[in-house]
């Protein structure tokens, strides 16, 4: 294929595509959603933890599946743009849902958190996988992929930095209560959601055509067991989206509960987003660097191993922060050099799912490109459903808990063991990570694919 027909154009389309899902609805719902459903939606540290796990093991059903249909999906915008196109509205109408408080009491809450939380998992599902497959169709030349993944990162991370820091201050000009203010933000993050997939849908191309395996066959589901790339590829993508989850969620209860809220600096408020944002901003840069890194390093395989290390000694020195407000700089430039290491690696993930599925149609013959993508769907929704699950359940145990008042239907939070609950906040912020990003280290090193 001749590479100049490939646009800077339709890499910027591309690029919104994650703009949508990485930089608005998937960073929302990892780093707001666990402390908006405890904290203002009114749902038990409990109901919070079993709801993200349920919804993954509808997951474990829905992704693969999708990946299939999208990869017989016939139609005169091509095989993964459709979805795009016809999911986009629906896309931004349940998110904005999802962030709506209904006046309901403890159990009518809890149905619409489940009903709306699993919707949003399979309409983000119907669009993120086939999204992740075009990188597959849209070009044949390795270092056009490589482009391709790296504008993606970028415009996640780009859109993640303007989303995150310009929450609390979109927050404060909305007014009201916090949960007016979480249903006016839903909205209009979802309409901003749906504009950008549906460009993305219009504006990319399809120029390859998928050796196609018309019937459906369950040999396609064995084929990925012996598929051993593939096997490593799914276990290092959960190991960066636990590493990712963990200090996404956690970071809302870190900035409450350690350093005894938003912590003002002349004019900036740094709250738990703007925190975050830092690191997104640092991301971008760094994501679009990747490519040149990964060159200059050797192999995708080393470049992921280096980026592993940067992440795991960073994570490991925020640990031994002082747990005080007036360090508040010393973590953030701690958190953005972690962050360096997530920008480097983020785009290498997509760009090797690629090389895992062309690999696959040269041994088995027809092309599994949505199906295997979808893992790396899967593998993102698991690791930040598992994560929050994991720190609802650890809060509680250390001492967390909230309930909904009966009379006023208002959410009451209380702490039963202060320094137990902030020393579980600042581990699951620093340890935890880097004792998965060793994991994840360790299996890039051993990654089947050399180039």
């Amino acid at each position: 294929m001749d590479s100049t027909k490939v646009t800077i154009k339709e890499k910027i389309a591309y690029a919104l595509g994650d703009a949508a899902a990485g930089g608005i609805t998937w960073k929302i719902m990892s780093i707001a959603f666990p402390l908006f459903f405890t904290n203002v939606f009114g749902l038990t540290f409990a109901d919070a933890a079993a709801l993200m796990l349920i919804a993954r093991m509808f997951d474990v059903v829905t992704d693969p599946l999708m990946g299939s249909l999208a990869d017989r999906t016939q139609s005169r915008w091509g095989t993964y743009r459709p979805w795009l196109i016809m999911c986009a509205i629906p896309y931004g109408l349940i998110f904005a849902l999802l962030l709506f408080t209904p006046d309901f009491g403890p159990t009518g809450k809890r149905i619409w958190a489940y009903t709306l939380y699993l919707m949003m998992m399979a309409i983000y599902t119907a669009v993120n996988v086939p999204y992740g497959s075009l990188l597959g169709v849209m070009t044949d030349d390795d270092n056009q992929k490589n482009q391709f993944s790296s504008y993606r990162m970028v415009g996640a991370y780009a859109m993640g930095f303007i989303t995150l820091l310009s929450f609390p201050y979109l927050q404060k000009m909305v007014g009201g209560t916090e949960a007016h203010q979480y249903a006016v933000l839903g909205a209009a993050f979802g309409i901003i959601a749906a504009a950008m997939t549906l460009a993305c849908g219009l504006m990319t191309k399809e120029r390859l055509k998928p050796v196609r395996a018309e019937k459906f066959s369950f040999r396609q589901f064995v084929d990925l067991f012996r598929n051993r790339p593939w096997i490593f590829m799914t276990l290092m993508a959960l190991c960066t989206n636990f590493f990712n989850g963990f200090r996404y969620a956690v970071a809302g209860y870190m900035i409450t509960y350690c350093l005894g809220g938003d912590v003002t600096v002349g004019a900036l408020i740094i709250n738990y987003t703007v925190f975050m944002a830092f690191g997104e901003v640092t991301c971008m840069i760094f994501g679009g660097i990747s490519p040149a890194f990964t060159k200059w390093i050797g192999s995708k395989r080393m470049a992921f191993v280096w980026s592993a290390v940067i992440c795991c000694v960073t994570s490991i020195a925020f640990f031994f922060i002082p747990m005080d407000a007036r360090f508040i700089w010393v973590m953030v430039v701690v958190s953005v050099l972690t962050s360096v290491g997530c920008g480097l690696y983020s785009p290498l993930l997509w760009s090797m799912y690629a090389d895992v599925a062309d690999y696959a149609t040269e041994r088995f013959g027809t092309s599994s490109t949505g199906l295997i993508f979808s893992s790396g769907t899967m593998a993102q929704k698991l690791g930040g459903a598992v994560s929050g699950a994991l720190i609802a359940f650890l809060l509680g145990i250390a001492g967390l808990v909230s309930e909904t008042d009966a009379a006023t239907g208002q959410t009451i939070v209380t702490i039963t063991n202060e320094s137990g609950v902030q020393h579980m906040v600042w581990s699951l912020f620093s340890l935890v990570p880097a004792a998965i990003a060793v994991a994840m280290g360790i299996l890039a090193y051993k990654f089947p694919i050399k180039k």
